[in-house]
């Protein structure tokens, strides 16, 4: 299997009637000050609260499990999405989490049944030490953000927003390991404008651009439970320069702002990686024409 938009329309198909074909919110411009449109798509509204449950499930369903189950390292969602899928499909979970996971994270993951490991302060601990479990078991690993099946569920996104935003021009998305924002770069190509926005610790697309490879960053920040791999994935990486993708990166402070404005102005909880794109916007740092039509990617709301 290939990722390319075959990939992504046969994981729409499989994954009809399983998942949430999640709705959009139209925003008033002048209420956010832009003099542009705006439209919500607001996958914060997915199972388990996350755009992950898509390739958590698609991957599930291409995939044969063996008599110990399935393992993932995650941050919080795509444990809770691998967790929540294999709940659906009676298989057991072994989920590794750093110790940074929120307790909003943890508690979906033991909602689902998970058996739970926390180990390290990273992702990227967790995943050796998921790794290191799977020597031992009769299991398959679900990557995060770096393995086709998951980023063709992901890219499934894309269909929706073309089948419900027909004039959408820009879409803001945000960027951590490159699995959403790869899967939608996947399936627009250059046909849209994909901006790929980040935090400051957590801008592993911004620093592969600058270096003109994949390379390791420092993993901090409000955002790194979320956003926080140590690099971005090989898949993410092509997709987003062969469409061209734009970076934006935003402060901490910036987000939680975006954050308040989300949940206050509109009533749409969200998590600091689902509020980094609005974070761009409100900071001027996307620099978007009042002829586009923006849309923001709302995806996840697993927020304490």
């Amino acid at each position: 299997m290939s990722l390319d938009r075959d990939s992504i329309a046969k994981a729409a198909e499989r994954l009809s009637g399983r998942i949430v074909d999640t709705p959009v919110q139209s925003v008033e411009a002048d209420v956010l000050g832009l003099p542009h449109r705006v439209t919500l798509k607001l996958e914060s509204l997915q199972h388990s609260g996350s755009f992950k449950a898509r390739g958590a499930m698609n991957a599930l369903l291409c995939s044969q499990v063996g008599s110990d189950g399935v393992i993932a390292a995650s941050g919080g969602n795509h444990g809770a999405a691998v967790a929540w899928a294999a709940q659906t499909l009676r298989y057991p979970a072994n989920i590794f989490v750093p110790s940074i996971i929120s307790p909003r994270k943890l508690e979906k993951l033991q909602l689902y049944g998970a058996q739970v490991h926390i180990t390290g302060s990273e992702y990227h601990d967790a995943l050796s030490a998921a790794r290191q479990f799977a020597e031992g078991h009769d299991c398959i690993e679900l990557h995060a953000y770096d393995q086709i099946e998951v980023v063709s569920g992901a890219g499934t996104i894309a269909v929706e927003i073309d089948a419900q935003i027909a004039d959408a021009t820009t879409v803001i998305v945000a960027c951590g390991g490159g699995g959403l924002a790869g899967g939608l770069a996947t399936w627009w190509g250059t046909s849209k404008r994909l901006i790929a926005v980040e935090t400051e610790g957590t801008k592993t697309w911004a620093s592969a651009r600058a270096a003109g490879e994949p390379v390791d960053i420092e993993v901090s920040g409000l955002a790194a439970d979320s956003l926080g791999a140590r690099r971005i994935g090989h898949l993410g990486w092509n997709a987003l320069l062969s469409s061209q993708a734009e970076s934006v990166v935003v402060s901490d402070e910036e987000v939680a702002a975006a954050q308040a404005v989300l949940a206050t102005q509109f009533g749409v909880p969200s998590e600091p990686a689902a509020a980094a794109g609005l974070a761009g916007m409100l900071s001027g740092k996307t620099s978007i024409s009042k002829d586009e039509h923006c849309v923001l990617v709302i995806c996840g709301a697993n927020s304490d």
